[in-house]
């Protein structure tokens, strides 16, 4: 049993992207660690700023968490990743808010 932080998410709001992140990629053998757990790593990996490696001792493995977030990045046939996805589906639901962009970095070569 691992301890709560601040990042955590409750396990209703998990349920509703759940299945996403399970068919995110074909299970070929039994998990070690519940999507759950590894969901509230990443989280936990993103609100702290911290490295992989440097993940609190009682959540998955980074290298667990690093391989599932990485398939969540993947983007799909239309670009966009699931984890893209699925913030923006969030942001449509709460409140009936519109997401807009609020900051665009653009990166160019000089010649």
């Amino acid at each position: 049993m691992r301890k709560n932080y601040p990042s955590d998410i409750i396990y209703e709001q998990f349920e509703l992207i759940e299945s996403d992140l399970t068919s995110a990629k074909k299970q070929e053998q039994p998990r070690k660690y519940s999507l759950y757990d590894i969901f509230c790593a990443v989280l936990y990996l993103l609100k702290e700023g911290c490295t992989w490696q440097a993940i609190s001792h009682d959540l998955p493995k980074w290298q667990n968490v690093r391989y599932h977030y990485e398939i969540c990045l993947k983007p799909n046939e239309r670009g966009i990743s699931l984890l893209d996805e699925k913030i923006v589906e969030a942001g449509r639901e709460s409140n009936d808010h519109r997401i807009q962009t609020t900051m665009l970095i653009v990166d160019y070569k000089i010649i």
